[in-house]
């Protein structure tokens, strides 16, 4: 062994100069054995716009985290909240999902993709930011492309130090003779300072709105409503209500930015043909990640950090589903999936009345009660499925590749109801305006108006966001985990942040988060 030098893949390799754009594995290897296979030299990258935007697709690839692969956060949060089980195949399928379950999660189980994913992300964005000045092109393209990326790379260490709270911050690429060994942790008040101040110096740079082949790149609307965020994780709340209210605009209305509510909750979760779907991009969405059946993803990809499609559709659709042969079966014709996610019964019954219930959970008890399908109960089974993501067979890609792996909804990460929501809850749950955004999140609905407080904001979160991966940071940013989570096992003061992946540690100057 050579002291020091012995390296694991992670972050180390992740911000190696030269590496950007591939994925490396690296394990049990050492210092003087990295080599640079199955990559390009950056040197030669970055001449000119073409080349230079194709570095930008890459940074924003990242954000298919969120609802790509077996590890997407969706699910994976989901399963650490109080509206969904695990769920799966049995409780040993996927160890990181079934620990954040039942908060058994270790460094070992916790899946590592949480770390390196991002960190990759901001690998690609750093080494973007100090190339593009160089590149021949259009000043303000460069300044929008360098934009672009730091509000990504803010995203991607805001997701960090809200799952992990003590990361490395790290703002340039890195050398190989540098002592990347010895990177240490930031506090995260320096990371929130430095993603703040990032966000607002980029928002001049944006484009103002986004359309045609733009739709889907970051615009000023979605870095404020980034930074509000932001800001509201900081407990920085008149900041957060500022930067809400320019995205938000007049509740109910169009804002600057051209974002309004779409008419039918239920829109937000359809999907339309192929060619041309009219539901991706609503006047709705914010921050949206995209999907597509045309990468014709396969098993190779799998696991690789090059998953395509929404790999939520498979995992929260029943297994071994079947329509029962009886007349007039209106049972929707559901692809088998995983079935992760079980919606708890505390959800079901939380949501009674509320017109959103049946866009939100399937009922697939009653239907087998019915006569109409059935299906093969799997771990932690209650009988409910999240129906927003639902998988049917009419969804199937076309094109080669599993179908499993080639569903192409697209994930909105940021939608208007969820900034009104927040902007309201930054404004303390009080005040006419945060009444106004309350009132028009549940007119849009059908609900009549109540009156306007901080539970009154969580509840209405709750039933209007459910299954969208927010429940679990809400419940820790409120500070109700430790008694909504209790009956899982949630340990306050432990769990609020999760277990830095163990490969991640040795050998650095890193140090395990408490209780690990």
């Amino acid at each position: 062994m050579k002291n020091k030098n012995f390296l694991y893949k992670g972050l180390a390799i992740t911000f190696l100069t030269g590496m950007s754009f591939s994925n490396i594995s690296c394990s049990d290897s050492y210092l003087d054995d990295v080599k640079n296979s199955g990559s390009f030299n950056t040197d030669l990258y970055f001449q000119n716009e073409q080349q230079s935007f194709s570095a930008l697709v890459s940074v924003y690839d990242l954000l298919r985290k969120y609802s790509g692969g077996f590890e997407n956060t969706v699910t994976f949060f989901n399963a650490g909240s109080d509206d969904f089980f695990s769920g799966g195949g049995n409780s040993n399928d996927g160890a990181g999902i079934q620990g954040m379950n039942n908060f058994t999660i270790n460094p070992n189980t916790m899946p590592a993709s949480y770390w390196k994913d991002y960190y990759q992300g901001i690998a690609r964005a750093n080494l973007l930011i100090e190339r593009v000045p160089g590149a021949t092109m259009s000043e303000d393209i460069k300044k929008r492309y360098i934009a672009e990326a730091r509000v990504l790379r803010s995203l991607y260490y805001f997701e960090l130090v809200r799952m992990f709270g003590n990361i490395p911050l790290v703002l340039k690429t890195i050398q190989f003779g540098e002592d990347y060994w010895n990177i240490p942790q930031a506090k995260p008040a320096e990371v929130y300072q430095q993603i703040e101040n990032d966000i607002v110096v980029s928002i001049p740079d944006l484009m103002m709105t986004a359309s045609g082949n733009d739709k889907g790149r970051i615009t000023q609307g979605t870095a404020r409503a980034i930074l509000g965020k932001i800001y509201l994780y900081d407990k920085k709340m008149p900041q957060a209500a500022e930067q809400f209210a320019q995205v938000n605009g007049t509740p109910g209305g169009t804002s600057q930015y051209g974002y309004k509510l779409v008419a039918n909750y239920a829109d937000l979760f359809k999907v339309g043909p192929e060619t041309a779907d009219p539901y991706k991009f609503s006047t709705e969405s914010i921050l949206e990640v995209m999907h597509t059946n045309k990468g014709n993803s396969d098993w190779g990809f799998w696991g690789q950090g090059k998953d395509e499609g929404n790999s939520i559709n498979v995992m929260v659709g029943p297994r071994s589903y079947s329509l029962a042969n009886v007349p007039n079966n209106n049972a929707p014709d559901v692809y088998s999936g995983w079935a992760f996610n079980t919606v708890t019964n505390d959800l079901v019954n939380f949501m009674q009345g509320d017109p959103r219930l049946d866009v939100t959970v399937f009922n697939a008890k009653q239907l087998v009660t019915d006569g109409k399908i059935t299906y093969s109960p799997a771990y932690a089974d209650t009988g409910y499925f999240l129906k927003k993501y639902l998988p049917t067979n009419d969804l199937k890609s076309s094109l080669p590749g599993p179908a499993e792996l080639n569903f192409r909804q697209n994930y909105v990460a940021i939608r208007l109801a969820d900034t009104y929501l927040m902007e309201a809850e930054a404004l303390g749950g009080s005040g006419g305006r945060a009444q106004a955004l309350l009132d028009a999140v549940r007119a849009r609905v059908g609900l009549t108006p109540v009156p306007v407080s901080l539970q009154a904001i969580k509840d209405e979160r709750r039933r209007e966001l459910a299954g969208e991966g927010h429940r679990w940071f809400d419940l820790v940013r409120w500070g109700d985990a430790p008694a909504k989570l209790a009956f899982k096992g949630f340990t306050s003061g432990k769990n609020e942040i999760l277990p830095i992946p163990f490969n991640e540690l040795p050998n650095t100057a890193m140090h395990q988060n408490p209780f690990y």
